[in-house]
């Protein structure tokens, strides 16, 4: 089994010698480089890092490292933060009625794929809750009409405090997040089809399939007050033929979706996702 690590993201003006400085970091405290990557954003002028050390060996105890790299980060004049790879963090599932996307994540988290726990599952609808609780999720059941989202966005927001939720994914979940829901809980993956632009609103498949598409696929984001507009994660896609038929298309879409949702939650769990700029650079 992989001993433990801890992995350092830095976001900071860039300047001749970040590198060495970084790694001399690690290698002065005793630890063992894993992975390295870097990458400058010249026209942004910042440079980006994230570097995985072992933790077996290394001269500072876990409780030291978080405030030693906030030392380093402001020393650099940026910002910076450490995880640890052996601490599973806690994420919310929000779900509809479509429930490909759930069960693929529910089962890649119990299979140990994704490192991270599932203690929740909420849903504008009662469809899966069979399905959550048969994987150890507590279901929540929140209807939601007009006059009642400011509530129910209300007690969604208290359930990810009880639960101690650090972040949420939606997962075919049909419902548009508030601005002041995002202000107090930012961290949101979601799942679409990559037609959007074109093909908004209802039975995109169908109208993609009178157009004689020949490439679908599925894009992964963070969640912002831009719909559908956050910084790309993941995307895939798969081809299709003349021979192909409307459900064709739909089958080979949910497909898209669970394989780009599923990639892009585990490059987030794994600190391979930094975001700068409303853009995203990916440690892959």
């Amino acid at each position: 089994m992989r001993s433990p690590t801890a992995i350092l993201q830095l976001i900071c003006p860039d300047r001749p010698g970040l590198v060495s400085e970084l790694s001399g970091w690690v290698a002065a405290n005793g630890g063992n480089i894993l992975h390295a990557d870097h990458h400058t954003d010249a026209g942004a002028g910042l440079f980006l890092s994230r570097i995985e050390w072992e933790l077996e060996g290394f001269g500072l105890p876990r409780e030291a490292i978080v405030p030693a790299v906030a030392a380093l980060a402001g020393r650099l004049g940026g910002e910076g933060q450490v995880h640890v790879s052996d601490a599973l963090p806690r994420v919310a599932i929000f779900a509809s009625r479509q429930d490909h996307c759930l069960v693929d994540l529910l089962w890649r988290t119990r299979s140990g794929e994704l490192p991270m726990q599932v203690p929740l599952v909420v849903s504008n609808h009662p469809d899966l809750e069979v399905l959550a609780v048969d994987f150890g999720a507590r279901f929540v059941h929140l209807p939601i009409t007009a006059a009642s989202r400011a509530d129910v966005e209300q007690a969604q927001l208290a359930l990810l405090e009880e639960e101690g939720i650090e972040l949420v994914v939606l997962a075919k979940y049909m419902q548009v997040l508030s601005p002041a829901f995002l202000a107090r809980f930012s961290q949101v993956i979601n799942i679409h089809h990559s037609f959007l632009p074109a093909f908004q609103g209802a039975q995109p498949y169908h109208r993609a399939w009178e157009r004689g598409v020949k490439l679908i696929g599925a894009t992964a984001h963070f969640v912002t007050e831009e719909l559908d507009g956050g910084p790309i994660i993941e995307q895939a896609t798969m081809h299709v033929g003349h021979r192909d038929e409307v459900e064709d298309l739909i089958r080979k879409g949910r497909d898209t979706e669970r394989l780009a949702l599923a990639r892009a939650v585990r490059l987030f769990l794994r600190r391979q996702v930094m975001v700068y700029r409303g853009r995203t650079a990916v440690f892959d």
